[in-house]
């Protein structure tokens, strides 16, 4: 198991890693809106989260030399299901051709108020 890290995606708020190798699989724990330049909770409405959620899962894909493409399943938590046509045309500007496995689940509460988490696994 290789633990991985980027400065591109902010660090973890709790007691694990932003990613995890292990054999030729890439886990991704989920990220929320939160800066990975200035550690802060961006906030805002649900178009502006997705983005940096996504931007942030960009950069630890990168940091593992993998891409969207590479990606095999994602988990989004949303606050509000009512959220998710709008998620969709954000997270189908990073998944144009390819289009993993997904799950959306409505949940009651996410970490620093978060609207949205998502996770994801990659294959090398």
């Amino acid at each position: 198991m290789q633990i991985i890290e980027t400065e591109k995606a902010p660090k973890a708020i709790g007691p694990y890693s932003q990613a995890v190798k292990y054999e030729s699989l890439i886990f991704i724990s989920g990220q929320i809106a939160i800066d990975p330049q200035t550690e802060e909770f961006i906030g805002g409405d649900i178009v502006k989260q997705t983005e940096r959620v996504m931007e942030n899962i960009k950069g630890i894909l990168e940091e593992a030399g993998l891409s969207f493409e590479h990606v095999i399943k994602t988990t989004i938590y949303l606050k509000n299901i009512d959220d998710f046509q709008k998620v969709n045309e954000v997270y189908g500007r990073y998944f144009k051709n390819h289009k993993p496995a997904r799950a959306t689940v409505e949940v009651s509460n996410l970490p620093k108020g978060a609207l949205i988490e998502i996770e994801a696994i990659a294959g090398i």
